[in-house]
């Protein structure tokens, strides 16, 4: 089951499924090292949150995340 990334929990990990908005934007995310199938962590949920991709750490706002969408994985 697919849902937005900002409903993860701090700690939870998920693997990113989808991403959707302009060509431009998904390449920004991806240069970030948001592609699909990337295993993440949430460690800081909120209006600004921060992600840990394994080799580097994220952070996002709320608009911007948007249009990630992920799968949960277990913990």
């Amino acid at each position: 089951m697919e849902f937005p990334i900002t409903f993860l929990k701090s700690g939870e990990t998920a693997e990113i499924a989808n991403l959707h908005g302009e060509p431009g934007w998904v390449g920004r995310l991806a240069e970030l090292g948001l592609i699909a199938g990337k295993k993440i962590r949430m460690l800081q949920p909120g209006a600004t949150f921060l992600l840990d991709l394994g080799d580097s750490r994220v952070s996002l706002g709320i608009p911007a995340s948007g249009e990630i969408l992920v799968r949960q994985l277990p913990l």
